[in-house]
């Protein structure tokens, strides 16, 4: 590993995020040992390149104009533990599933993007957690610390974001290798939609499933080039959290002179760090990637449009995604002077729904949870707003696994409180499992429809 003093000045003078304050982040003990790993992540070769995040932004603008539908889907936070080849090929194979009804409803191309080689990061409420006489700092994912608790696993340790650069990068391998070797076959993941309705929960769903098998067969019978739809594109998001690891991994293009930062194609603020003067949104207003930000149901139009000028002064297509993330109890109220403000300020502006993260419960049993139901109804409000306002519904930003863990409540299997405790396995928030997203997919077909 390189040593500090043998650090390089960062490259231009974007490296002004430290001047602004900076929240969500780990309390590292060694400063010493932080600047060494970030030297040697400064030296190791880009995730992803600046071709591929172009074509992103490319597309993005599309779903702008109402010309494309983004899907964003994956785990509420990664670990290291579960960046295995049988965990992603299920995450892979659930979004390519849902990508299939979304296109076939929408008759659109659908914008494939993971949460996914890079999420091992998640901002939390609060800086400790206490258990019984014990206080220890909080799991903050696993690239700053491990989840067990004890002082020496809770204690951030740099040496993570090393872990984190080595995991994504074999992550993206393992991606490409699935997207790119015949396992996104249009036909093959057709077949998996089909065993899905076969079950008599989704029977409701049967009639969508068989017209778009008899899409599939036309094309077949019409001669379509199926050699070109053996291929897909599975782009890769993240929360921009960990302001030392997007710096490190921030590059200039040798042909442009601009800057990417290479730790993902595309990169989102949360809630808690979207504030317009402050270190995240500072960092990420050098970069070219395109940029998400999630609006909770505070959020006011002057700071939406606070958040354009300081992310897309210039209105470039593509370039900026807001993320709805209000509660069902607050989209249909919450949403609509946002979308308006944004609709008279004229600047493009993806709009995408996180219907996950305002609807967490408490269950009888302690546990974190979501009720399917009111995810939809958060969904189902935010067409309803676009469609009064004349604007675009452009997305879904989802958390889900291809795993059939028992996490959220309710959906079509009628997964009680109770059904919890079978296969609760997130650390942090409640996911999505394998049938319950294509039950999703099914049902926000049918709105696009």
């Amino acid at each position: 590993m390189r040593q500090p003093e043998e650090l390089e000045p960062v490259a231009g003078g974007w490296n002004t995020w430290r001047q602004y304050p900076s929240l969500q982040q780990p309390h590292y003990p060694d400063e010493h040992a932080l600047r060494a790993v970030t030297a040697e992540l400064r030296s190791r070769p880009p995730l992803v390149f600046a071709g591929e995040v172009d074509d992103l932004r490319d597309e993005l603008a599309a779903a702008g104009r109402g010309e494309a539908f983004v899907l964003t889907g994956g785990d509420c936070a990664e670990t290291f533990a579960e960046s295995t080849a049988d965990h992603l090929r299920l995450k892979i194979q659930t979004i390519l599933q849902m990508a299939v009804v979304l296109t076939y409803g929408a008759s659109l191309p659908v914008i494939k993007i993971g949460r996914i080689a890079g999420q091992y990061a998640k901002p939390r409420s609060s800086d400790i957690e206490k258990r019984g006489d014990v206080t220890l700092p909080s799991y903050r994912g696993d690239a700053v610390n491990s989840f067990e608790f004890t002082e020496e696993a809770r204690t951030p340790d740099p040496g993570r974001l090393l872990g984190t650069y080595q995991h994504a990068a074999a992550t993206f391998n393992l991606i490409r290798a699935f997207t790119k070797g015949g396992y996104a076959d249009l036909r093959l993941v057709h077949h998996w939609n089909r065993g899905f309705t076969s079950n008599p929960a989704y029977a409701r769903y049967e009639s969508l499933a068989s017209e778009i098998h008899r899409a599939v067969k036309f094309m077949e019978a019409a001669g379509a080039d199926f050699e070109s739809l053996r291929q897909v594109d599975l782009f890769s998001s993240h929360e921009a959290l960990l302001l030392e690891y997007e710096a490190a991994m921030t590059r200039v293009d040798s042909r442009t002179g601009d800057l990417y930062d290479t730790s993902g194609h595309f990169l989102w603020v949360g809630e808690r760090t979207r504030d317009p003067q402050g270190a995240h949104v500072e960092l990420l207003s050098h970069v070219r990637n395109p940029l998400g930000v999630k609006l909770g149901p505070t959020t006011t139009p002057e700071e939406a449009i606070a958040l354009i000028d300081r992310l897309n002064p210039d209105g470039e297509p593509g370039r900026l995604t807001f993320i709805a993330r209000m509660g069902s109890k607050h989209i249909r109220d919450a949403l609509p002077p946002l979308v308006e403000a944004v609709k008279a300020d004229g600047r493009p502006v993806i709009w995408t729904t996180d219907p996950m993260h305002g609807n967490t419960i408490t269950s009888s049993t302690g546990l974190k949870t979501r009720q399917f139901e009111t995810i939809m109804d958060e969904v189902r409000g935010f067409f309803e707003v676009h469609d009064a306002a004349g604007t675009v519904p452009g997305g879904i930003h989802v958390e889900l696994t291809g795993d059939d863990v028992t996490e959220i409540i309710g959906g079509s299997e009628h997964l009680d409180e109770q059904s919890l405790k079978d296969r609760y396995e997130t650390l942090v928030d409640p996911r999505l499992n394998h049938q319950q997203s294509l039950e999703m997919a099914f049902q926000v077909a049918e709105l696009l429809r």
